[in-house]
């Protein structure tokens, strides 16, 4: 049987649009009644925010407020991304401030034991508040329309359970300019008041640099004077603490905010890796659960994670992706690549799990009986020879000029021979030691030979996650790297064998065509 959540002749819930009001639990003061849920939706003026405080809380007490509960939401109900807290026992909800003009409050009970709920006030705030989310957004008074003049707002941004520095990004921003900003304005403190260190003072139409607070606290102040105005601004913020991230080493990983929690909504988080010149970047999925695509243009419109070559987003996408998918190993064709993840106003989920590695710059060729494998020693400064060797550590490499060297035969430094789509070839492990202490650091590429063809190629087959890369892709064009061209000295040598090998058969032939002629004579 289904419990009854709104029993007959109780209001219960509703939306909520003068620009304030009071709302209670049902039956308040008396008690409220069992297996009850009410939803309030609270809309006000676009570009006002929505102010929330509680003059009366008592709810059943639950560590985890498991059973009787009240939860409030930046935004549209039912979104975990937008939860700002979830409440019960004696001690009230602190006053609350909407990131946009959209707030809902969610009342449940079960079926034992009953309080005297809750008495809850909210009003229209024209501009400013205390806003304590993961993200949001703030816009001047009457955004898009032209702000009013004499106005001042003050938002006091962060203080959430957890939170890291926050980063503020503009969107839009358009006001009257002057020198030194001294008319109309927006500052930036690094702190909960002004008496925190100057963040900066923006006027005119140049939008303001993305800004990072060093403390959990960031204070927004936008003032208008008497007379010129303009269409005012719109920005957003949120929790930079795994959401600003620049990776230089050879290899990590790193997931959404919050992951495996839910990610907050109305994220622009950038993750940048740059790895040394002629470095590639290989990046894994290990896991991913974003909003799916929109059903009427079947594309990634809403929450999406999107790859760039180059560390810019003018560079070409390497793909963008939404919804919940396994998807193959993406490559970068150079040494820098970025990830975006932008998420909207609704439908949070799980997020993402992500490693990658940098892929070593080498030439690797081969004729019908030798390996020769060339690494550009700018690529593996830190390295010594020994930590870099084919099959076994004593077949390491030799520094030639500019470049590690491997020169083997075939039948050294662990090779063997395969049959691979009733082709054979020759097979070895490239080992490149990243160690440091103990920290065990070994990146392994499989090289392979068709002795017959004298072709060559290379394959990543263990980097971040040695169980996670079952869909090692072939490396073969990484060999377009930026080293040494081989010298003709070197060609030379390497083909020896195959003109030694081309000799014997025509040897062979005139000696067959030598006999043959003799028996006949005979």
């Amino acid at each position: 049987s289904h419990p009854l959540l709104c029993p007959p002749g109780i209001k219960c819930g509703g939306v909520l649009s003068a620009p304030s009001g009071n709302f209670s639990s049902p039956n308040f003061p008396g008690l409220y009644p069992y297996e009850t849920e009410c939803t309030w939706l609270i809309v006000v003026a676009e570009g006002s925010s929505v102010l929330l405080s509680f003059s009366h809380f008592e709810l059943e007490y639950h560590d985890t407020c498991a059973y009787d509960y009240l939860q409030v939401y930046n935004g549209a109900a039912r979104d975990r991304g937008n939860l700002l807290g979830t409440f019960c026992g004696h001690s009230p909800p602190p006053p609350f401030s909407s990131a946009w003009h959209v707030m809902a409050v969610v009342f449940r009970s079960d079926r034992h034991v009953a309080k005297h709920g809750f008495a809850a006030a909210y009003r229209k705030d024209a501009c400013g508040g205390q806003l304590t989310g993961l993200s949001g957004e703030i816009t001047s008074p009457r955004y898009p329309e032209s702000y009013p003049n004499d106005a001042e707002c003050h938002w006091s941004i962060g203080g959430a359970s957890g939170g890291g520095p926050l980063t503020l990004v503009f969107a839009d921003f358009q006001m009257e300019g002057g020198q030194g900003c001294g008319f109309d304005y927006v500052a930036l403190f690094d702190g909960p008041t002004v008496t925190a260190p100057s963040l900066g003072r923006y006027c005119g139409s140049t939008r303001p640099p993305r800004t990072v607070s060093s403390t959990p606290h960031l204070l927004v102040i936008f003032k208008s004077d008497f007379n010129i105005g303009g269409r005012g601004f719109k920005a957003h913020f949120y929790s930079a603490g795994e959401c600003q991230e620049v990776f230089t080493s050879i290899k990590g990983n790193f997931s959404s905010p919050q992951y495996p929690n839910f990610y907050p909504n109305n994220l622009k988080c950038q993750w940048s890796i740059q790895l040394p010149p002629g470095y590639r970047v290989k990046v894994f999925f290990l896991d991913m659960e974003l909003e799916g695509r929109s059903s009427l243009t079947g594309d990634c419109d809403y929450d999406h994670l999107s790859a760039f070559d180059g560390g810019t987003e003018s560079g070409s996408l390497l793909g963008r992706w939404c919804g919940r998918e396994s998807l193959a190993p993406v490559t970068s064709r150079s040494n820098r690549l970025l990830l975006l993840l932008h998420t909207d106003r609704n439908m949070a989920k799980r997020g993402f799990s992500i490693s990658y590695v940098g892929v070593v710059p080498m030439n690797v060729s081969c004729t019908r009986t030798d390996f020769h494998i060339q690494i550009p020693v700018q690529s593996l400064a830190q390295l010594e020879r020994n930590r870099i060797y084919l099959g076994t550590p004593s077949c390491a490499a030799q520094v030639v000029g500019r470049n590690f060297k491997i020169h083997t035969r075939f039948d050294t430094c662990g090779t063997e021979s395969q049959r691979r789509n009733n082709t054979s070839v020759i097979v070895s492990t490239l080992y490149i030691d990243f160690s440091v202490g103990d920290q065990e650091d070994i990146h392994q590429y499989e090289v392979q030979c068709e002795p017959k063809r004298k072709e060559a190629s290379v394959t990543l087959i263990a980097g971040p996650d040695p169980s996670r890369l079952s869909q090692a892709e072939n490396l073969v064009d990484a060999q377009k790297w930026e080293g040494e061209a081989i010298d003709a000295r070197e060609i030379k040598s390497q083909d020896t064998s195959d003109i030694v090998f081309i000799s014997i058969c025509i040897l062979a032939g005139l000696l067959m065509v030598i006999a043959v002629v003799g028996l006949v004579l005979l």
